[in-house]
Formats: structure tokens, sequence, C-alpha cells
């Protein structure tokens, strides 16, 4: 039953995507959560600066993890390619040459934000009253980053095999350590920043060791070897896919990046405002990135079984499902931003400042469902090359120039900063409209 359930290629479209996204989504909202959760903590029981910290320090890590996120979706693409094309034998090369990888990757990583946590800071151009505060931030989770990578490795790597429930009890366990050790060092021991960083890390190691205890249990349809266990080929062929997807990653985390040092130069309030702000988008991105993430397994298998018509459908599916729910989302953003904020701080003019942000944000609910529904699509034809270069193009020609215009304006308004983000999309949406084109008449001649 199982092995039928997690099988892409037959069925009903609509109930299959919905059953497999369903798990991804719960995930990430456990995700959004446990990060939520720091910004609420510090929020209610730290400093008005401690909210800044966290939430310039979260935005580093961040462009961390989804770029360790993007890399380790080509391990998902590549084992749903080879479970469709009946290859299983493959899987277990994909996994020991991922463990290899990802153990250098965090090692380096680490390296990085011990050394230049400060730099960082003060790069992200953080409010005076907040750069310590960031750099500790930044430092602890840093020094933990080989666990949040594990986590996401591992997520990544059940996804492929077309199970997206035991990511999702991963993540639980991980968020239910971090509502804790939130409390207990930062309410309690009264860590501020600090209490919230060390809680993070210590929830995605304990989830990382218990999730590996789970594994142990599972009943797996493929063999590992420990001679598996090392540099070989298959790293070159998900990181291949992978890179660009990264990539991509890394340039939409970095115009964010940058947006937090925009808003930053505006002050401690408009700081705070937006940290909350961002908070609540990590929620309101929900839906598009679990789309995303189940298309590009759903379509990989697909692709695999040369079902591509069927694959074409899905694309459609999940870009109807994504923008019915998210105008629901939208609405909420626009018309009661301020009720939304309430629940990270009782500051009435960083509230005041967030739901302004996020009256320009709303409509990305249902946009964004949109575009990275097509994204999913290509990752799972690992056309992740143009994926990199649209992603380019949203940064750099609409998302980026556009932020910065609107913060240095005269009195600026976060609303129309928070309009770079959905402008940006719906030029992505474009662009993407006019590969679909070209790229269905080039698999038609190859036919």
């Amino acid at each position: 039953m199982e092995q039928h359930s997690n099988d892409f290629t037959q069925g009903s479209i609509a109930a299959k995507l919905l059953t497999f996204m369903l798990p991804v989504l719960g995930a990430l909202v456990l995700q959004a959560m446990y990060g939520a959760v720091d910004i609420l903590v510090v929020g209610w029981f730290g400093t008005t600066a401690g909210i800044s910290g966290v939430s310039t320090g979260s935005g580093i890590v961040n462009l961390v993890t989804f770029t360790v996120t993007g890399l380790s979706m080509g391990i998902t693409v590549l084992i749903g390619r080879y479970i469709g094309e009946k290859r299983e034998e493959r899987v277990g090369r994909v996994i020991g040459g991922a463990v290899c990888f990802f153990a250098v990757l965090s090692v380096a990583i680490a390296a990085v934000m011990l050394m230049f946590a400060r730099q960082l800071s003060i790069l992200m151009q953080a409010p005076e009253e907040a750069v310590d505060l960031t750099a500790s931030y930044v430092r602890i989770c840093g020094g933990g980053i080989l666990f949040i990578v594990a986590y996401n490795v591992i997520s990544s790597i059940f996804r492929g095999l077309g199970n997206s429930r035991l990511p999702l009890v991963f993540v639980a366990i991980a968020c239910a350590v971090n509502v804790v050790g939130d409390l207990l060092f930062v309410a309690v021991f009264k860590m501020n920043v600090a209490g919230a960083a060390l809680a993070t890390v210590l929830a995605q190691a304990v989830s990382v060791v218990l999730s590996l205890m789970i594994i142990r249990r599972q009943k797996l349809p493929f063999t590992m070897k420990r001679s598996d266990i090392c540099f070989n080929p298959e790293i070159g062929n998900f990181v291949k896919v992978g890179i660009p997807i990264a990539f991509q990653e890394i340039l939409t985390q970095f115009s964010f990046l940058a947006l937090c040092a925009f808003i930053n130069r505006l002050g401690l309030e408009a700081s705070s405002g937006y940290g909350v702000a961002n908070k609540i988008v990590s929620f309101i991105m929900l839906v598009p990135g679990a789309l995303m993430q189940s298309m590009s397994a759903f379509v990989a298998q697909n692709v695999g079984a040369g079902k591509e018509d069927r694959a074409r459908r899905s694309l459609i599916t999940g870009m109807g499902m994504g923008a019915f729910i998210g105008v629901f989302i939208a609405y909420l953003a626009f018309f009661h931003g301020d009720l939304l904020s309430y629940v990270f701080t009782k500051d009435g003019a960083v509230i005041l400042r967030a739901a302004e942000y996020l009256k320009g944000f709303s409509i990305e609910a249902v946009v964004t469902s949109i575009l990275f529904s097509f994204i999913g699509y290509y990752n799972g034809h690992s056309q992740t090359v143009f994926v990199m270069f649209q992603g380019i193009a949203q940064t750099f020609l609409v998302r980026l120039p556009m932020s910065y215009f609107m913060s240095i304006q005269p009195n600026a308004s976060l609303t129309n900063i928070g309009l770079a983000a959905p402008s940006a999309t719906v030029f992505g949406i474009v662009i993407n409209v006019v590969f679909f084109v070209i790229y269905g008449k080039s698999m038609k001649k190859r036919k």
C-alpha cells in the first residue's frame, strides 16, 4: 500500500498531489513556527533590539538554509527520476555521495559564520543597538550548522522516495524542542537573542538524532552499503541539478537580505517591524513552497516514466490549488496585518510598521503559487539552469531596484517597499510562460 501511494505515475493527479503536498506543507508550517517562535518569545520576553537582532541574524542563517535546501533538491529530483525509471539500485550511491559532500560543505559554512559573524552583521546594516546581538545569533547557529544541513538532506531523500510524512515527523520534533528551548532560555534564563539561537540549534540536533533512529526502523525501497558512502560520480549528477536551484535560492535570499539592509537604515522601529512582518511572510510563503517541492518530486517521477502529458496536467492542477488558497491568505495579510503582528510583539509602533509592509506584500500569496508551480515543473525536468536565470532576472531587474528606490524616498513607505516582491514575481511568471511555450515546442520536435 505504501509503495503504491508513493507512485505518482497513476491515479488522480489532484488527489495524489494533495496527499503528498499536505505533509510537506505541514513540515513547512512547523519549520516556520519554530523560526517564528524565536521572534515571538524575544518580542514578549526580550527587547526591541533583540527582535531586530533575531530578524537580521535569522536572515543570514536563512541564506545558508535555503541554499542547502536548493542543493538538496538535486537529491530529490535524482532519486525521483531513478525511482520512476525503476533503477532503485542507484539510490544508495546518491545518498552515500550526499553524506560526504554535505559534511564537507557544513564544515566550510560553519567556519565562515563563526569567523565573520560581526562583519556580516555590519554588512547587513543592523541598527547599532543590535549589531552585537545579531553577531551572537549568527555565531551560535554557525556552530550548529551541521544539524541544520543534515535535517534538510534527510528530508530531501525521503521526498525523492515519495515519502513526505517522515520529514513532517522530523520537523515536528524540532518544533517542539525549539518552543521549550525558547521559553527556557529566553523567558526563564533571560538570555535574549543568544537563547533563541541556542534553542534553534538544540532543536535541529535533537531532530536529526531522533530521525536517524526512526529511519533505522523503516523498510526502504533500496539497499545501501557502507562502500556507497564515498565521493562518487552521483555527486556530480545531483550537484548539476541542485546548483542552479541553490543559486536561485541564494539570489532570492540575497534580495531579502538586501531589503533587510535597506529597511535597517530607516531605524530600529522599521527594522523590528520588518522583522515581525518577515516572520508572517514565512507563513504566507508556505503553500507556494510546498507546491514547489511537491511538484518537483511529482514531475520527476512522471518524466522518468515517460508520462509528459501527466506532468503538464499536474502543473495546471498545482497552480489552481495554490492560487485558490492564496486569495484567502492575501486577504488576511492586507486587511488584518496588525492582528497578525500583535502575536509577535506588544510594541504598537512595531505592529504599525509590520502591518504597513504586509499590505504591499500580500498579493504575493497568490502570484507566487503560480510562479513556484512553474519552478517545480522545471526542476522535475532538470531544467534548473533556466530556473536560475529567471531568478537572476527577477532579483536584479525588479526586486532589488524597486525596493531600493522605494526605501530612499522621503518618509519611505514600507507598503511601497513590500510591493517589490509581487512585482518581481509577476515579471517572473511572464518569463516562465514564454519558456513553457518554447520548451513545449522543443520537446515535440525531439519526439
